[in-house]
């Protein structure tokens, strides 16, 4: 009885996950394919929506509690942030010695 209770509460804190990552994707691909906003104003909310999206998966997926952060909790935040920030600036710097070998 105890269990089917920790599965029903696990099971409702994935679908809450679920909904509000799915419309934190939905609300920006909304902006993008319909043009509602200026160009800045969209990268804005993209980018607002991303690092909401961040701490929803790390609360509701990753069940890292932010009141009571063991080591092991700050830990994986910090390495998850390290990998983060070296994949996104990874990429702009492909990106960008992309554009600039193209213009020349």
């Amino acid at each position: 009885m105890n269990q089917s209770a920790g599965n029903t509460h696990g099971l409702r804190t994935y679908l809450i996950g679920f909904v509000l990552a799915l419309s934190l994707t939905a609300i920006p691909f909304a902006l993008v394919a319909t043009n509602a906003l200026p160009k800045s104003s969209t990268l804005i909310i993209i980018g607002i929506a991303a690092i909401i999206q961040i701490l929803v998966h790390l609360r509701y997926f990753l069940h890292l509690d932010f009141n009571s952060t063991p080591r092991e909790n700050l830990l994986a935040i910090m390495f998850a942030t390290i990998l983060i920030v070296i994949m996104v600036g990874g990429s702009f710097w492909i990106m960008f010695d992309l554009h600039r070998r193209m213009l020349t």
